[in-house]
């Protein structure tokens, strides 16, 4: 570690107790090393008498040809050390005792003015910032289901007043926000600082290259995280995959609040997966010895997004806001076709039995529980039968949040009359390790609450489910298509 000397200082004053420790660690330690080393020189000179050899071990080569290429640079810990006593870099090794105040009694011109409360402001604001104690300026809207949580796509007026302004239709309507799906994933300081500002962005999907082109154009009026300056930078997810994959970033723009970037963040991925996707756009403040400071974020449904226009818009920063894992009600959606074969209806008396065919085609925008890419599988039953022989399931698809199944299950068994006693369960499976766990599911039936005269909880089924088994019946032996929502609220099956 070393630094080019001069006669500026690195400001350390924001450090924490326990960042303190952890350097004043660091430096004890080096200087540890530099005295066994002084000892191990001063034992060679003691007992080797080659002048050639001593000069090779000791290692004074070295340091006289370090000293030829670099001897305006000198060691990074001198350079710590100076800067936390605010003075320039002595040659001699400092007393470390003296670095900290708070670790001894230090002589008072040792420590910088005022030090002791930026460190306590600083300690202050990191407590502020846990996303435990995080108290949002405003009440978030009730009511609102997870597709509708990001930010309805808009552009800021030019006027003073920065309206809402629909680019589709141009009537003007408030973005309505009831939390973060980032918020879910992540943790660190979202409330060290007041968010406020804009962000201006382009959105373009290349369907030849299979590519969403996110144009970061400049960020606005952005808050002050240090002394009234940030050096901030845009980092963006496609979520719900929160993975390494999906993060990128622009770069850092030192001491400004209205930083220009024009930088395009790509993103390979199918069209029909955009409808189950969403945009993370946040604007962080780059922090060198600690943690990155949260200046606020937008995040944009792509399933609601206008590709017709290709325009940059405007849109406001928004704090992040605590979306509990309890109140998901859909993790994402899953595609699918069904069709009923009557018996002997293909002919020769074939089938013998009414099948019902499910062919589990793929699922999109899979939300797990800890974010990112996962191993899935789907598992069926055709209640009201739970045996084993009425369960079946697809192969595990690995580290996807968009897998692709393709695989067809079929019920015999059945007449006409039956279809309406029936349901068809699909659940969606998340493999970890050697458990797995439910993430949610669907169920196809006619909605009724009773089958075969008896009331069930698992007759449960939405409109669209119903919809869809419904048209299952009335058209036999032609496949249904159909995309539903993977719900979490499927009623327990009781025993």
């Amino acid at each position: 570690m070393a630094g080019e000397q001069n006669d500026s200082s690195l400001d350390l004053s924001h450090l924490t107790e326990e960042e303190q420790s952890s350097i004043l660690q660091v430096l004890q330690r080096d200087l540890e090393l530099r005295n066994l080393d002084k000892g191990r020189i001063r034992h060679l000179e003691q007992t080797e008498t080659n002048v050639s050899r001593l000069r090779l071990l000791s290692g004074e080569w070295f340091s006289e040809e370090y000293s030829k290429r670099h001897h305006r640079w000198t060691s990074g810990c001198d350079l710590i050390r100076a800067s936390i006593r605010h003075r320039k870099t002595k040659s001699r090794d400092v007393n470390l005792n003296e670095l900290f105040p708070g670790k001894e009694e230090t002589p008072s011109n040792s420590i910088p003015p005022g030090a002791n409360e930026r460190l306590q402001e600083k300690t202050e604001e990191k407590n502020r910032g846990s996303e435990e104690g995080l108290k949002p300026d405003f009440t978030p809207r009730p009511g609102r289901p997870l597709e509708h949580l990001q930010v309805l796509n808009s552009t800021n007026s030019s006027s003073p007043s920065k309206e809402w302004e629909m680019r589709s239709n141009g009537h003007l309507e408030e973005p309505e926000l009831s939390g973060s799906m980032m918020s879910l994933f992540s943790s660190g300081d979202f409330g060290a600082v007041e968010v406020r500002g804009r962000i201006q962005y382009s959105l373009v999907y290349d369907n030849h290259k299979e590519e969403l082109q996110v144009r970061v154009y400049r960020c606005e009026d952005i808050a002050s995280a240090r002394k009234n300056r940030s050096d901030p930078y845009v980092k963006s997810y496609l979520l719900p995959d929160k993975s390494n994959h999906s993060k990128k970033k622009t770069s850092v723009k030192k001491k400004t609040l209205n930083p220009v970037y024009d930088q395009t963040l790509r993103y390979k991925l199918c069209n029909r997966e955009l409808s189950s996707r969403t945009l993370n756009l946040s604007v962080w403040h780059a922090e060198p010895l600690g943690r990155n400071i949260f200046l606020g974020e937008v995040e944009v449904a792509l399933g609601l997004w206008d590709w017709t226009s290709t325009q940059p818009i405007w849109q406001d920063l928004q704090p992040r806001v605590h979306l509990s894992p309890e109140s998901i009600s859909i993790r994402g959606n899953i595609m699918l076709s069904i069709k009923f074969v009557p018996e002997g209806f293909e002919g020769g008396g074939l089938p013998s039995t009414g099948e019902v065919h499910i062919w589990l085609q793929e699922a999109q925008g899979l939300l797990s529980k800890k974010g990112g890419a996962l191993d899935s599988f789907v598992k069926s039953y055709i209640l009201p039968d739970v045996s084993r022989q009425s369960g079946q399931k697809t192969r595990v698809v690995k580290h996807s949040v968009s897998p692709t199944y393709n695989h067809t299950m079929v019920y015999d068994g059945f007449q006409t009359s039956d279809l309406r006693e029936a349901c068809a369960e699909l659940t969606v499976c998340q493999r970890d390790g050697l458990k797995s766990n439910i993430l949610g599911g669907i169920r196809l039936s006619c909605g009724t609450g009773q089958s075969y005269g008896e009331a069930v909880n698992w007759m449960d089924s939405t409109e669209d489910e119903v919809a869809v088994w419904t048209s299952m019946i009335e058209n036999p032996n032609r496949w249904i298509n159909t995309t539903l929502p993977i719900r979490t609220n499927l009623t327990q099956r009781s025993a």
